[in-house]
C-alpha cells in the first residue's frame, strides 16, 4: 500500500482526467481495479486505469489490458524497480496504449509518457519535469498540466 500522498496523486490524476472521462464516457479507476494482462494472463494493479465502459474482462475481477486507455503508476521509494523498470514492459506485452509514470521520487521530480507499446515494449518515451504540460497521446489526446502534482 500507498502513502496518503501516494494515494492523493491519482486522486489528482483524476480530477485532471475528469472532464475529458466525463465528455467521451470513460471510465477512471484509482488503484482499485486489477487488470489481467492479455497473453501470460499475469495480474496486476495499477495505481489508474482509465478505461471504456464495455472494456473486456478475465472473469469477474479483472479488465483485460488490451481494451485499457491508459494506465498509470505513481512511484514510492518501496516501488521504484516495479514502476519504472518492470511495469512499462509488463502493460506493454498487455497491449495498453499509453502508461504514465508519475515519479515524485526521482531528483528532480519528473512524470514520463510510454506509448506506441509493441513485443514487450514503449517506443515512444516522453519525459518531462514534474510541473511541466505533457501531452497524453491517443487515445487520450489530452494535454497534462502536471505542476497539479508538485507538493507544496
Amino acid at each position: 500500500m500507498g502513502t496518503p500522498e501516494h494515494g492523493w496523486t491519482a486522486t489528482l490524476l483524476s480530477y485532471e482526467l475528469h472532464p475529458l472521462v466525463r465528455e467521451r464516457g470513460w471510465h477512471a479507476y484509482t488503484g482499485n481495479v486489477d487488470v489481467c494482462i492479455d497473453g501470460p494472463r499475469d495480474p496486476v494493479e495499477p495505481d489508474f486505469v482509465l478505461a471504456p465502459p464495455d472494456c473486456p474482462r478475465w472473469g469477474e475481477r479483472e479488465l483485460l489490458s488490451s481494451g485499457l486507455i491508459m494506465v498509470a503508476e505513481i512511484v514510492s521509494p518501496g516501488s521504484v524497480n516495479d514502476d519504472r523498470d518492470r511495469k512499462p514492459g509488463i502493460y506493454a506485452l498487455g497491449g495498453v496504449p499509453v502508461m504514465v509514470v508519475i515519479d515524485p521520487v526521482a531528483s528532480p521530480a519528473t512524470v514520463t509518457v510510454l506509448s506506441d507499446p509493441k513485443e514487450g515494449a514503449y517506443l515512444t518515451s516522453t519525459r518531462v519535469a514534474m510541473g511541466s504540460p505533457v501531452h497524453l497521446p491517443e487515445p487520450v489526446g489530452f494535454t497534462l498540466d502536471t505542476s497539479v502534482f508538485v507538493r507544496s
